[in-house]
């Protein structure tokens, strides 16, 4: 069963606009200088039962004001096994442009088997493990410079 950490119902630092992001758990890329090292486990934070899903679809389906959702960590690539339905349901369901951060690379995502089907529910993906070295705060939507910002469609 996924997790997730906290949920932010209204940002404007996880993408373009008004977001409903949530943090979900799990990572295996554990970079250096991670700002939410604790996400790295997979069963930090609270179970994504079916009751908060129904809650975080009646909160973004409710609010006129948002321009998207997005999915962050921790790594939503974590479990594709787990995501892909989250991810499907939450596309069709609210209809909404859904953001995705990942520390795994557009072309490592494209080569996986299981992590490629997700892609297409994702219309923005920031890819790449975070580099601390290439840390920049003036950076839009991302914290190193290696990372992507990329339309996917």
């Amino acid at each position: 069963m996924l997790h997730y950490l906290y949920t932010y119902p209204e940002t404007i630092v996880d993408g373009d606009g008004i977001r409903f992001s949530i943090y979900l758990s799990g990572c295996r890329h554990h970079c250096r200088g991670c700002h939410n090292p604790e996400s790295w486990n997979p069963a930090s934070g609270h179970p994504l039962t079916r009751e908060k899903i129904e809650e975080f679809i009646e909160a973004i389906n409710s609010n006129p004001l948002l321009d998207g959702i997005t999915f962050s960590g921790g790594d939503p690539f974590y479990s594709p096994e787990d995501f892909l339905p989250l991810i499907k349901e939450f596309s069709e369901r609210t209809g909404q442009n859904i953001w995705c951060y990942t520390g795994y690379t557009y072309e490592e995502l494209l080569e996986d088997p299981a992590r490629r089907p997700i892609l297409s529910y994702i219309n923005v993906l920031v890819d790449g493990r975070f580099e601390q070295s290439l840390y920049s705060p003036k950076l839009e939507f991302r914290g190193s410079s290696n990372q992507r910002i990329l339309k996917l469609k």
